[in-house]
């Protein structure tokens, strides 16, 4: 019995320790899509293609944990995000925006709705995107309510779910209120005109 618990406890260890890859490189196992864009792996990464999207991971929550995805845009206005904090598996594309927190990737926006800002919540203090075709790494940390985005190893943003937010102007921005410490993520497909790709998306416990 001892033997069973040290090794669990080992097991336990190594788990929050490493990356926990959520992306297999071959296929979209373990991932759901919601909305009518779609995400397609060719050549060991992931696609945006099409209309508005949400590819989700199924497989659990996720909270006080680093999310880790590396991506690059082919175009300076390309546009998708990370969603982080969903309550509920997505019936469709808007419910990331409104009862999550969408972690923006769009280097044309302005400070509040550019990449690393939670869209229209937070505004970001640097802008380390690199430029089209260049691989980007996005670390996101949550710890409680607290997430802190980290982009080609600079932090350039953080947030408290309790802190005050700017009043919502468009229909589009995300309905305000709290989220939960646990939640699914899921990647966003923008556009037909917005082309990214993503080559690793991985976990790892705080």
């Amino acid at each position: 019995m001892r033997t069973l618990i040290l090794a669990a406890l080992s097991a336990a260890l190594a788990w929050s320790a490493e990356w926990k890859p959520l992306f297999n490189g071959k296929d979209l196992a373990g991932w759901k899509m919601a909305g009518p864009g779609r995400f397609v792996v060719q050549g060991g990464l992931m696609k945006t293609e099409g209309g508005m999207g949400l590819l989700y991971y199924a497989g659990e929550k996720l909270g006080n944990a680093t999310i880790r995805v590396v991506y690059k845009v082919t175009d300076a206005r390309s546009n998708s995000g990370v969603f982080i904090r969903l309550p509920e598996p997505p019936p469709d594309p808007w419910y990331g925006v409104h009862n999550g927190y969408e972690v923006q990737i769009d280097a044309a926006g302005d400070e509040w709705h550019t990449t690393g800002a939670l869209y229209s919540l937070t505004k970001v203090t640097k802008r380390p995107q690199k430029p089209a075709g260049e691989w980007n790494t996005m670390d996101i940390l949550l710890q409680g309510q607290k997430t802190t985005v980290v982009l080609n190893g600079e932090t350039i943003n953080e947030f408290s779910g309790n802190q005050p937010v700017p009043e919502r102007k468009e229909w589009f921005e995300p309905v305000r209120g709290p989220r939960p410490d646990f939640g699914y993520i899921g990647l966003q497909n923008h556009d037909a005109r917005s082309t990214v790709y993503f080559r690793e998306v991985s976990v790892k416990k705080n």
